[in-house]
């Protein structure tokens, strides 16, 4: 007969380790810090915008991708298909970090791209309702998704379970808010 009750030894040994969290917490913040220091105080490499012009477009079927992804793995996992639903999740972490570089090459090329002073209700709305909550919870939702890869590949499928409830909605909040960011900018232009 086996107990359900564990050991002390046990249970420490299934926490996870607050030096992991916490670097990927430092990481994590130091990555928000260079892409805060790269959109708003680096000047651009291109000025003219003639190099790599697709960038934008790519980061916006990047996010798209990442959508899809999240949304088949979350269809995956209410099914308990738990290889699929891995699957899924490796192949949004993948689209999002081939965004992310391409985001950076994009700013380090062309530098920010300002939304038009001449549309002041659809400004107001892009910089306030839409690209605030993006950016803000793009800072918080990046540590988030590094600790609940963390927890998964470690074999913290509880810990992992808790966390993804909240990871899942902001991953995809901002990963579909970045493509109609995109989309407003391109209209607007």
């Amino acid at each position: 007969m086996t107990t359900l009750a564990t050991s002390p030894q046990q249970r420490a040994e299934a926490r996870t380790p607050l030096s992991v969290v916490w670097t990927i917490i430092a990481i994590s913040a130091a990555a928000s810090l260079f892409l805060a220091w790269l959109v708003y105080y680096h000047p651009p490499v291109d000025v003219a915008g003639t190099h790599l012009a697709f960038l934008p477009a790519l980061d916006a079927v990047l996010n798209a991708l990442c959508a899809v992804f999240l949304v088949i793995g979350f269809r995956h996992i209410l099914r308990r298909e738990i290889r699929q639903h891995r699957n899924s999740m490796f192949g949004a972490f993948v689209v999002s970090s081939a965004f992310l570089v391409a985001y950076v090459l994009n700013h380090v090329l062309h530098g920010d791209m300002l939304f038009p002073r001449a549309y002041p209700t659809a400004r107001f709305i892009y910089l306030w309702l839409l690209l605030t909550p993006h950016i803000l919870l793009a800072i918080l939702c990046l540590p988030m998704i590094l600790i609940t890869f963390f927890l998964s590949l470690s074999g913290r499928f509880p810990a992992h379970k808790r966390l993804a409830r909240w990871t899942f909605p902001i991953w995809l909040y901002v990963s579909v808010s970045g493509v109609v960011v995109y989309a407003m900018l391109a209209y607007y232009r």
